[in-house]
């Protein structure tokens, strides 16, 4: 078997987006499934991993507000922050009116577009009936294609009557594999720190290359030097 890779100096960390607003909620208990067997997938390949659970009920008016100035505010900042520093994501929300949550929308529009480039994700749903089980592979799936993640191929959906059914629970199994080998591989580290350069990038955002420091930021670019008050060469 291929030793898997793992930095050494920290733990893999695996980060929940948890669009759930009810107590109990059913998307916060099927993040809670897939997130423990994807820690057991884990650590049964010989990685060591810390889970961050970043609940967007108790952040939906800072949120809002994020929305509306344009910029978030430290509470929010704060959950980027943790996604910022994933190495493996699951994203669980439920399903309105066909569609994703819209507080799950406007967290994730407040992400900058190269945050999660390279980064695996699970995409996970919840509804009240099963005519809602495409949203996760028709809405989650374009959206975090748009942001170069790399959602793996098993997307998990749960509506009432499928809680009880072990199809659920093998598709779970599956999706964790899934971000297993992705996480193992260090694929997506290798991805960033190859191509990183050949992506569009937020001047001032919070997405980094795995291993990047100031030294290999370029400061003789015109960009730059308009920055520092200075002009663009003729």
């Amino acid at each position: 078997m291929t030793k898997p890779f793992q930095n050494p100096d920290q733990p893999a960390r695996l980060v929940v987006i948890n669009a759930g607003v009810s107590d109990p909620s059913s998307t916060r208990l099927l993040a809670d499934r897939i997130a423990q067997q994807s820690l057991d997938r884990l650590s049964a390949a010989g990685l060591t991993t810390s889970l961050a659970i970043i609940d967007l009920a108790p952040l939906a008016v800072d949120i809002a507000k994020a929305i509306v100035a344009g910029f978030p505010g430290e509470k929010v900042q704060a959950a980027i922050d943790t996604l910022a520093g994933a190495d493996a994501i699951i994203a669980a929300t439920p399903v309105y009116k066909a569609g994703m949550s819209g507080l799950f929308k406007s967290f994730i529009d407040l992400v900058d577009n190269d945050l999660l480039i390279a980064k695996p994700v699970i995409l996970a749903a919840t509804a009240g009936t099963a005519r809602h089980a495409m949203v996760a592979d028709e809405q989650l799936r374009p959206l975090f294609a748009f942001l170069r993640a790399v959602p793996v191929p098993t997307s998990i959906f749960a509506a009432p009557e499928d809680w009880g059914a072990p199809e659920l629970g093998t598709r779970i199994e599956r999706a964790a594999i899934e971000l297993t080998q992705f996480v193992a591989s260090g694929v997506g580290r290798a991805i960033t720190n190859a191509a990183w350069d050949g992506y569009q990038h937020q001047f001032g955002g919070n997405a980094a290359a795995a291993e990047r420091s100031a030294a290999d930021v370029n400061f003789d670019t015109d960009l730059m030097r308009l920055a520092a008050g200075g002009t663009t060469r003729s």
